[in-house]
């Protein structure tokens, strides 16, 4: 209850998706007990969840060197609630009851490891992540650690909320790792998809940047839509005249930088070759099965060109802060359509047969 004496009816069960058959395209609806807030918990009923595309390869264990998923686990790291209970120990918690908040998929970090000294959520030793090594966001009530969920700020739809919880924070900090200055050309690979058309609309209305999307014609326009000034079809080049194109587009320099949102090995290849002198790419994507560094890529043009390679996974908690509020001025806004938990995997299988356009979220409702 909080101080405005605003409480929560919270039912004994509950429902969530579950990864029933791991290895495939599979998940269910199923009924759950409600769980209770340890110390220094809070209980959030969770109203809409992102589907992201590490959802689908930890599903269907794509990636090779993760724990294979079990029967039962529960997916998702995109999700926007309610906060319904506080745990003990919350009492001075700027998180109350009735807040809406974000639960992302870095889900906590103990603070005092070397990765978390040095800033590096993501990277923390004994921290859980939402989906894959703790239970997800595809289910109706989930318990968080109060200091670690993210503020909602007013304003924002949480349809358009849940997006930004990993996909947004994703590219935004993949944008920042450029080191590009306005006016400066970025090409986003995979740019018609769920994070790659994000990364286009912060590039080039947020940063100010002048972006090139790459992908499959069919997402043109969202391409086009999300503030490319400029679009490469994949289907009418080959990996020599693709290049070719980029730089032409670029008045022969090359870009500045690439953003791989997509983990093909393929594309990959292009990106790098795609970069001018001393430009950056900045791994996103993650290749499933055998993954190869940057393919058909020579040491000595990587040496002689001074081209940079980093990466992004997750960002931090003020990443997180700072593109919420990007998408509650309305410079970014997720393409996405809403469906029921109970279709998640007609969702999957049309993002496994490369058909989805943006982004998909759960009515957890």
């Amino acid at each position: 209850m909080t101080a405005n004496g605003e409480s929560f009816t919270i039912p004994r069960t509950y429902k969530a998706v579950e990864y029933d058959k791991p290895g495939t395209i599979s998940t269910k609806v199923v009924e759950r007990q409600t769980p209770e807030p340890r110390t220094g918990e809070v209980l959030v009923r969770l109203t809409h969840s992102g589907v992201c595309h590490s959802d689908a390869a930890i599903m269907q264990n794509l990636w090779k060197g993760f724990q294979p998923t079990q029967p039962g686990h529960i997916g998702g790291h995109e999700g926007v609630g309610i906060v319904h209970k506080m745990g003990p120990g919350t009492e001075m918690s700027s998180i109350q009851v009735g807040n809406r908040v974000g639960i992302k998929w870095v889900a906590s970090m103990c603070g005092s490891c070397p990765a978390c000294i040095e800033g590096l959520e993501s990277r923390c030793a004994n921290g859980k992540k939402s989906g894959y090594t703790g239970p997800g966001t595809f289910q109706q009530y989930l318990t968080s650690p109060a200091n670690y969920v993210t503020p909602i700020p007013d304003g924002l739809d949480s349809a358009d909320a849940a997006p930004m919880l990993c996909a947004g924070i994703t590219v935004y900090t993949g944008l920042k790792k450029t080191n590009a200055q306005p006016g400066q050309w970025v090409v986003i690979t995979g740019a018609g998809g769920g994070l790659g058309h994000i990364a286009t609309q912060l590039g080039s209305h947020g940063m100010a940047l002048r972006i090139i999307g790459v992908d499959h014609g069919s997402k043109k326009d969202l391409v086009l839509e999300s503030g490319a000034e400029a679009f490469v079809d994949i289907t009418q080049f080959d990996d020599t005249s693709i290049v070719e194109e980029v730089k032409r587009i670029t008045g022969g320099r090359g870009a500045r930088a690439a953003v791989a949102c997509t983990g093909n090995n393929r594309a990959y290849a292009q990106a790098l070759a795609m970069l001018g002198l001393n430009g950056t790419l900045v791994c996103v994507g993650v290749p499933e099965g055998d993954a190869v560094l940057i393919p058909g890529s020579d040491p000595r043009s990587i040496i002689f060109r001074g081209l940079n390679i980093t990466y992004t996974s997750v960002g931090n908690r003020r990443d997180a802060i700072e593109v919420l509020d990007f998408a509650k001025r309305g410079v970014v806004k997720s393409h996405s359509r809403v469906e029921k938990m109970e279709d998640l995997t007609k969702v999957f299988e049309e993002m496994s047969q490369g058909k989805l356009q943006g982004r998909v979220v759960l009515d957890l409702e």
